[in-house]
């Protein structure tokens, strides 16, 4: 796959660019797991992918013209999950004023 088909593919603006995955589900019966990536997006990949797969634990994405690389990150669940945080409060903020349902806020 050519390196302008691998960014339209994995929704990175460049090659070169990285997306932080964090697995959330380890089915040990099926070898998959399900992970989010920092995106927002779900998928289900074979843990065996993963170095040390454990619910919990995040890995930094680097795409390339030779295939995909997993790098374990400590720390990357906690660092996803404040994106998400972040994430949530933004669009709260954003959409705080357009809710009105009659009721007055104390």
């Amino acid at each position: 796959m050519a390196a302008a088909d691998l960014s339209a593919h994995s929704g990175l603006s460049s090659p070169s660019q990285t997306i932080l995955i964090t697995i959330d589900v380890f089915d040990q019966e099926s070898g998959m797991v399900e992970v989010e990536d920092s995106l927002g997006r779900n998928f289900e990949l074979p843990a065996a992918w993963l170095p040390d797969a454990a619910e919990g634990l995040a890995y930094r994405v680097h795409p390339g013209a030779d295939g995909v690389r997993f790098e374990p990150l400590p720390g990357g669940a906690r660092e996803l999950r404040e994106r998400s945080k972040q994430t949530l409060l933004e669009f709260s903020d954003e959409h705080e004023g357009d809710s009105d349902s009659g009721q007055k806020q104390p």
